[in-house]
C-alpha cells in the first residue's frame, strides 16, 4: 500500500531515457503547446498529496490511463467510442504530446482527456489507489540489448504501482511485437499476486481485444511482418485502498 505522505512518488524517480523532443513543431503545433497544453495538463499535487483521477472527471463512469499514448491515435480513438470514459494521457514526448493535442481539438475531446507531458513513473505514483479501470502501455521501447533492459518501463515496481491504481476487476493491457519484452512482461506481470493473465488460449494474446484501437507502432510492425501480442492481466482480490 502507497504512504499517504506520496513517499512513492519520491522513491520512484529513476532516470528517464526517452526523447523529450525531436524537429521543431511547427507554428500552429507550437500555440497548441503553448497555450492549450497548460488547459488540459495535469501534474503531481504538490507537497506529496495524491490525486484522485475520478475528481478530474466527476460526471464520467470511469477513468482509463495510457502511459505513452505517442500521438494519441489509440487513446483518441477509444475516446471518441467510448464518451463514458475519462483518459488520462501519459507522453513526455513533446512532438507527439503536440499531435496529441491537435486530434483532441478536431474531435472536441478537451473535457475528456487531461495530458500528463512528462515521465509516467512518478505521475502514477502519485494516483489514488484502486482509481484507474485500465491502464494501457502500447509497443513501448523494449529496449532489446541486455544491459539496456533497466530502462525497461515494465519493471517490478511499475508493475506494482499498476496494480495498486487498477481498481478490483481493472485491467492492465500490453501489446508489442518485441517477443522477449512480452516474456519479459509476463513474468513481471505475474510474479505480482494482484495480477492474473486473462488468456485463456493462445488466440487470447495472438489477437486485439474486441474493442481495440490501433497504434502507429503496430502498423509499423505489421507491415514489415512482425507479430503482435496483446497481453491482458486483471486486478483480482487485493485491499480497499485510499
Amino acid at each position: 500500500m502507497m504512504d499517504a505522505d506520496g513517499g512513492a512518488a519520491q522513491a520512484l524517480r529513476p532516470r528517464f531515457y526517452g526523447r523529450r523532443a525531436g524537429r521543431s513543431l511547427r507554428p500552429g503545433r507550437q500555440a497548441l503547446v503553448a497555450e492549450h497544453l497548460p488547459q488540459v495538463s495535469v501534474a503531481c499535487p504538490p507537497s506529496g498529496a495524491l490525486l484522485d483521477p475520478r475528481q478530474l472527471f466527476p460526471s464520467l463512469a470511469e477513468v482509463w490511463l495510457e502511459i505513452g499514448c505517442g500521438a494519441g491515435e489509440h487513446l483518441s480513438a477509444h475516446a471518441v467510442a467510448r464518451r463514458d470514459v475519462g483518459f488520462i494521457a501519459c507522453e513526455p514526448y513533446i512532438n507527439g504530446v503536440a499531435a496529441l493535442l491537435a486530434r483532441m481539438h478536431r474531435l472536441g475531446l478537451d473535457d475528456q482527456v487531461r495530458v500528463h507531458a512528462d515521465d509516467a513513473r512518478p505521475f502514477i505514483a502519485c494516483l489514488s489507489g484502486a482509481s484507474i479501470d485500465r491502464v494501457f502501455v502500447l509497443f513501448a521501447d523494449p529496449w532489446p540489448k541486455r544491459r539496456h533492459h533497466r530502462r525497461r518501463f515494465v519493471q517490478p515496481d511499475s508493475v506494482h504501482l499498476i496494480a495498486h491504481i487498477l481498481k478490483p476487476g481493472g485491467e492492465f493491457l500490453f501489446a508489442s511485437d518485441h517477443m522477449d519484452y512480452i516474456r519479459w512482461t509476463i513474468a513481471t506481470a505475474l510474479d505480482h499476486p494482484e495480477l492474473e493473465w486473462c488468456a485463456e488460449d493462445a488466440d487470447d494474446w495472438r489477437c486485439p481485444p474486441a474493442d481495440w484501437a490501433g497504434t502507429r507502432y503496430e502498423q509499423k510492425a505489421l507491415k514489415r511482418g512482425g507479430r503482435c501480442a496483446y497481453l491482458r492481466f486483471r486486478k483480482v482480490g487485493g485491499e480497499l485502498y485510499d
